[in-house]
């Protein structure tokens, strides 16, 4: 698996040191926790910055680095009539991925970014990244996006579905 997302990197930032001109993307998102995620976070925000390159009039392929953050779910406890509440911890991790978009038209765009999310505190192991997107250009320079990000990490997924957007450059 590292392997692979070696040579996704590789190819990636190969393709960004050959082209001419880009695009950057500053963005943030929120979403609700799915999945084995939301058993222990109860809402998640990010960002990313990109940098896409034109390989044709409709596809940008380039770099995708994020951060996303799930806010820990409070958790009571009760044991003879007394009741308890702790507070669950946050997780973060720092997703570093190629990204792909496609604009199907002059305002619907499909992506995706595949790579590695980094766990940011302690304790939290790293995985597998993927994010799916669909976006909706409002203005030339600004995009809505409705996303699923998903973390692999040894047989769990801590998942995603979130509403965002983001500048272009």
């Amino acid at each position: 698996m590292k392997k692979l997302l070696l040579a996704i990197a590789m190819v990636t930032f190969g393709i960004t040191l050959n082209a001419q001109e880009g695009t950057f993307n500053v963005g943030a998102n929120i979403g609700l926790p799915v999945g084995d995620a939301s058993d222990a976070s109860s809402f998640a925000y990010g960002g990313e910055i990109n940098y896409l390159f034109g390989l044709s009039d409709d596809f940008e392929l380039g770099a995708s680095f994020s951060y996303l953050q799930f806010l820990g779910k409070d958790q009571t406890f009760t044991a003879g009539g007394t009741s308890v509440t702790v507070e669950g911890p946050s997780n973060a991790f720092l997703p570093v991925a190629a990204a792909a978009r496609y604009n199907v038209s002059e305002k619907f765009v499909l992506g995706a970014d595949l790579g590695y999310a980094i766990g940011v505190d302690t304790g939290l192991e790293s995985g597998f990244y993927y994010r799916p997107m669909v976006g909706y250009k409002v203005m030339d320079n600004i995009t809505l996006q409705a996303t699923y990000s998903g973390i692999s990490v040894d047989g769990s997924n801590a998942a995603v579905i979130g509403l965002g957007g983001y500048y272009s450059f």
